[in-house]
C-alpha cells in the first residue's frame, strides 16, 4: 500500500517546507510531483524553487513547458504522472483518486485555514478506509516536523 503522509503547516509557509521534502525525496532517488490547484500558483511554486537557496539547486520543471517526463520535480495542474514520479505532493487542496500508483502521496495543508484542516480531515478518512498507511506531522514552536499519528 502507498504511504499517504499529511503535512500540518503552522509556522512555516508551503514555499519554506516544500523545497526541504523535495530534497529528501530526490535524495531517496524519488522522482516527484507537485500538483497545484492554479497555473498561477505553479508557476509561483516554479519561481521560487529556483530562488529559494542560494547554496541549493533543485532541477524541476513544470507540465506547461516542454519534455515534463525529463524533470525529476514536476510541478503540475493535472492528474497525470509523465515523469513517472513515485512521490505525489498535493498542495493547494488539490487531490487525486488513485494513490495506489506513488510510493508515497503528501498531503501539505495550511494549519491556519479552517477549510483545508477540515479536507485534510475528509482526505485522512478518504486514505485510511481504502487501507493505506497514514501518518500525520505537525510543526513544533521550532518550525522542525513531529510526528503525531
Amino acid at each position: 500500500m502507498t504511504e499517504v503522509l499529511f503535512y500540518h503547516l503552522e509556522r512555516r509557509r508551503l514555499e519554506d517546507a516544500l523545497p526541504l521534502l523535495l530534497e529528501k525525496s530526490l535524495e531517496r532517488g524519488w522522482r516527484c510531483v507537485v500538483q497545484c490547484s492554479s497555473p498561477e500558483r505553479r508557476d509561483a511554486l516554479d519561481a521560487h524553487l529556483w530562488t529559494y537557496d542560494d547554496a541549493s539547486f533543485l532541477p524541476h520543471g513544470t507540465d506547461a513547458q516542454p519534455q515534463p517526463e525529463r524533470q525529476p520535480v514536476l510541478i503540475a495542474l493535472g492528474t497525470a504522472n509523465p515523469n513517472g514520479a513515485q512521490v505525489r505532493f498535493l498542495v493547494d487542496g488539490a487531490g487525486i483518486e488513485d494513490a495506489t500508483a506513488y510510493v508515497r502521496v503528501v498531503h501539505m495543508f495550511d494549519g491556519r485555514d479552517d477549510d483545508a484542516v477540515a479536507a485534510a480531515r475528509d482526505k485522512w478518512r478518504t486514505a485510511k478506509a481504502a487501507g493505506h498507511t497514514l501518518t500525520y506531522w505537525q510543526q513544533d514552536e521550532n518550525g522542525r516536523w513531529v510526528r503525531k499519528a
